[in-house]
């Protein structure tokens, strides 16, 4: 068979880092197990010294994992990766790993609630110093800079809010430091950004999103060069535990080979739903990468081969009209979750972000009316019309 660094990203999502059993199955074998044998003291002293390849613990690594997590890093075009119980598992260990108290981190201020937890809250408890800036201007950041500065961190596109951000600026100014990018690539996915190919240094998946994609288990996954991950990552993994279920690992296996499929499929729903609410009397602003009225359309451009499967949007009536809207959808479900098959609504003021201050959501510009959309692969016309019957009685 052609290599699997030759083979296009579609292919390498059905066959990437695949390794037969001697059973010579079709699908990916699920390894449930805890731990592995030996065949003598021997063979189990060299295994730990590192002088046998192969498994020890399954929180350390599994089969099933390994081929995941070698699927990932053919698409992402990282040379390693590990996989975790959840994206904010991915998260914390891509920052915690990395940092001691006394370091600082500088990081764009529009994120998902729980990221902005670990930024805000939790590394000052270990003594680790953040500071949040508005990330849409390159120069916030260059300004928010230490002589303790070890990470830079971001979403792009963020979430709520579809905020973008130069990657390529960022990345420029961590290695002028020394420090280094870390990149929550969940909303663009990794067939529409690529964020090492743009100088960051580590990218973060929940998995959980579009990598799953139906809604069935959570994942994650942090990926970087084989130096980092044996520098920062390796110890912080195997110590800490934040391991992926092998049924877990295989699951996502099953969506990464059906990725593009949905995530095209995703992606131009997106743009046509969002062009119907752009000329809809009741929206009274709506934010997507794909289109030119984008406030940050040229860096989109630049960065991503596509506008996401996401889609902000602001209604004129305030959280009453959010509310009434979301209630009178019946193809659209509410749910916080995005990245599905099914097209799914949430209202970020009063669930994902419900704890951030009121002065916080209007810095970010998460406002009453305002709801985050994130696009299925139903038929995009039966889409239009929930919607236009929804807003109607607005």
């Amino acid at each position: 068979m052609t290599s699997n660094h030759t083979l296009r990203p579609a292919t390498q999502l059905v066959h990437g880092g695949f390794t037969r059993s001697n059973f010579g199955e079709t699908s990916e074998a699920i390894y449930m197990t805890q731990g592995f044998v030996y065949d003598s003291a021997e063979a189990a002293e060299a295994r730990f010294r590192g002088e046998d390849p192969g498994f020890i613990y399954a929180r350390y690594a599994s089969p099933t994992n390994d081929i995941f997590e070698k699927r990932m890093c053919l698409m992402e075009g990282a040379e390693e990766a590990r996989a975790t119980a959840s994206g904010m598992a991915a998260v914390s260990a891509a920052l915690l790993c990395q940092l001691s108290a006394g370091d600082h981190v500088v990081s764009a201020r529009a994120l998902f609630g729980s990221c902005r937890w670990v930024i805000d809250t939790l590394l000052p408890r270990y003594g680790i110093e953040s500071t949040l800036v508005d990330g849409r201007d390159l120069a916030n950041f260059e300004a928010a800079i230490r002589p303790n500065t070890k990470v830079f961190f971001l979403e792009s596109p963020a979430n709520p809010t579809l905020e973008v951000v130069d990657i390529a600026g960022v990345a420029k100014l961590a290695n002028q430091l020394g420090a280094k990018l870390v990149v929550d690539n969940v909303f663009a996915t990794p067939l529409m950004q690529k964020p090492l190919e743009l100088g960051a240094h580590v990218v973060a998946y929940s998995a959980t999103k579009h990598i799953d994609g139906q809604g069935r288990c959570l994942g994650g996954v942090v990926l970087s060069d084989k130096a980092w991950i044996d520098e920062h990552l390796h110890d912080y993994f195997r110590h800490t535990g934040p391991s992926l279920s092998p049924f877990n690992a295989w699951t996502l296996l099953k969506g990464l080979e059906t990725l593009p499929l949905r995530v095209r499929q995703q992606t131009s729903n997106a743009g046509a739903v969002t062009d119907f609410l752009a000329e809809h009397p009741a929206v009274a602003k709506v934010t997507y990468p794909g289109r030119a009225d984008h406030p940050q359309a040229e860096i989109c451009a630049r960065q991503m081969s596509g506008g996401s499967t996401l889609v902000a949007f602001e209604l004129k009536g305030g959280k009453s009209a959010a509310f009434a809207m979301q209630n009178a959808l019946e193809v659209v479900r509410i749910s916080n979750n995005l990245g599905d098959a099914k097209s799914l609504i949430t209202h970020p003021a009063t669930t994902t972000h419900k704890n951030l201050t009121d002065e916080a959501r209007d810095e970010l510009g998460i406002a009453p009316g305002m709801v985050r959309l994130s696009l299925g692969i139903e038929d995009v016309q039966d889409l239009i019309e929930d919607f236009d019957r929804a807003l109607s009685g607005l």
